[in-house]
């Protein structure tokens, strides 16, 4: 008797709960997309729907006309506007930004609902910590990678002009070991650069059988992306096969005039391995300017031998071709090219670099590459769409990146479908992220979403105006709260932390 009085009771309770959260998300009402083109991330055709989130979730997908609405609900007339998976950045620098700015003005104006930092080697010392001081603070999801020149200069101090030791290999592994346990989606690497320069092929090859054994990723701003880029490559390659990790190649290029044209190389590079069981894609931004430091266009770090700096000016086409974005030395160079600072400063080209390099070095955007090859890797099926920008950066693609895409190479170059370009910002990196509940639009999946206009989406963002909001962004949803009207950020912070696997 008692048995079954208890029975009854739990089952009223049941009840009494369900009621109350079924009122709750009455009284929080549903959002209804009417008769909206549905493009839905895995590369199919479109189609007209009406689409419903509740809470945080796609609620439903039925036919255009089909949306019961409630009082309290909102309504958002679709027709001529396309509702897509929201854009997800593999490759994004807003680690310290997002501490700055929450709201993530630039990225979500732009349809991106996820980032992912600590790119290229660089990320917090602690990825458990950073997770924490942002949790419940940001519009966007959040994942990150740790970087191998982050765990490179904790062990080894300034000491990096050289291999690492077996001890100092070890203690890397540790930090590792921790930081994918803390939900790192892998180990990045920036080869070019000093934190990593001098480590070898083996220090990266055993640092990524750690990471694989968490099953995480190793992405790497590989070691030259000029004239020694197809040689970069196979050494990623090898790093693939012999850590058995799975490897995603950070801003694919052909990054100075000296290898213009060697796309269609660097794809058969890949396609090969590919064909041999190998696990590798990579992603590209739209622009033919990179954004570095400026050292890197002298990449035998000879950066007091004049016949080397010249050769690597040259290279990249001349000194008209660097534009100083940053210089804490001599701010009057900021935005001059090398060969209006050197003209500034009454010097050559040559000593110029020389001593900027000396005094602390300058943020540069390098404009050195090709259109063609841009379209070759765009036009490749396993290269996803990145920013390699992030929250305050100085170059545009940190604001303009996927509205470019959609904008410019999908309407008005055609160089893809929108259905391709939609695939590569969302699915596809949801994949090699393994984000099950995201990148597509269906019901039952997280409600991130971008509504835009596809005859007037385009970026505005320029090379002198970096912070340029984009056009045909019409809203942002991130886990089913707005975060962009078309006009600003909503001020809400429903963004998730987003761990590995």
């Amino acid at each position: 008797m008692r048995s079954a009085l208890l029975l009854k009771r739990l089952a009223c309770f049941v009840l009494f709960i369900s009621m109350l959260s079924t009122a709750v998300f009455a009284r929080q009402g549903a959002t209804h997309f009417r008769e909206v083109t549905v493009i839905d991330g895995t590369g199919s055709p479109r189609y007209v729907a009406d689409v419903t989130i509740l809470g945080d979730r796609i609620a439903r997908i039925g036919k255009p006309g089909s949306a019961k609405t409630r009082e309290g609900d909102r309504v958002i007339e679709g027709r001529g506007l396309i509702l897509a998976p929201g854009f997800i950045d593999i490759h994004n620098h807003s680690e310290s930004g997002l501490l700055r700015e929450g709201t993530a003005a630039n990225q979500v104006s732009q349809g991106i609902t996820t980032l992912i930092v600590g790119p290229d080697g660089g990320s917090p010392d602690s990825i458990g910590e950073y997770f924490a001081s942002l949790r419940g603070k940001t519009a966007v999801n959040v994942g990150a990678f740790i970087g191998h020149g982050t765990l490179r200069t904790l062990v080894m101090k300034e000491d990096l002009r050289r291999p690492a030791t077996a001890a100092e290999i070890a203690a890397m592994s540790t930090l590792l070991e921790r930081a994918m346990k803390d939900g790192a989606f892998g180990l990045s690497s920036g080869l070019e650069y000093d934190a990593g320069f001098s480590a070898t092929t083996e220090e990266l090859i055993q640092l990524s059988r750690v990471a694989a054994k968490h099953g995480g990723i190793y992405m790497t701003h590989m070691r030259d992306e000029e004239e020694g880029v197809l040689n970069a490559i196979r050494e990623a390659i090898r790093i693939g096969r012999e850590a058995k990790i799975p490897v995603q190649i950070s801003h694919i290029k052909m990054g100075n005039k000296s290898v213009w044209g060697r796309s269609a190389d660097a794809v058969a590079l890949v396609n090969e391995a590919r064909k041999n069981g190998l696990d590798i894609t990579a992603d590209a931004y739209p622009y033919v300017a990179w954004a570095s430091t400026i050292t890197v266009l002298v990449p035998s770090r000879k950066h007091e031998d004049p016949a080397e700096v010249q050769n690597g000016i040259d290279a990249l086409g001349g000194p008209d071709k660097v534009l100083i974005t940053s210089c804490r030395a001599f701010p009057d160079y900021e935005g001059k090219t090398l060969e209006q600072a050197a003209a500034f400063a009454k010097k050559t080209t040559v000593e110029t670099y020389i001593e900027i390099v000396k005094n602390g070095g300058a943020g540069v955007v390098g404009f050195g590459m090709n259109e063609n090859d841009v379209k070759t890797f765009y036009q490749t099926p396993w290269v996803m769409v990145s920013s390699d920008g992030g929250i305050g950066g100085r170059h545009p693609r940190g604001t303009g990146t996927f509205p470019r895409v959609l904008g410019l190479f999908v309407r008005e170059n055609k160089w893809l479908g929108l259905e391709e370009a939609i695939k590569k910002m969302s699915l596809m990196p949801a994949e090699r992220l393994g984000l099950r509940d995201r990148g597509r639009v269906r019901k039952g999946l997280r409600a991130d979403l971008v509504l835009f206009d596809p005859k007037t989406v385009i970026d505005r963002a320029t090379f002198t105006e970096p912070q340029l909001f984009a056009e045909g962004i019409k809203a942002v949803f991130v886990n089913g709260v707005e975060v962009w009207d078309g006009t600003g950020t909503t001020g809400q912070l429903p963004g998730e932390i987003l761990k590995g696997r």
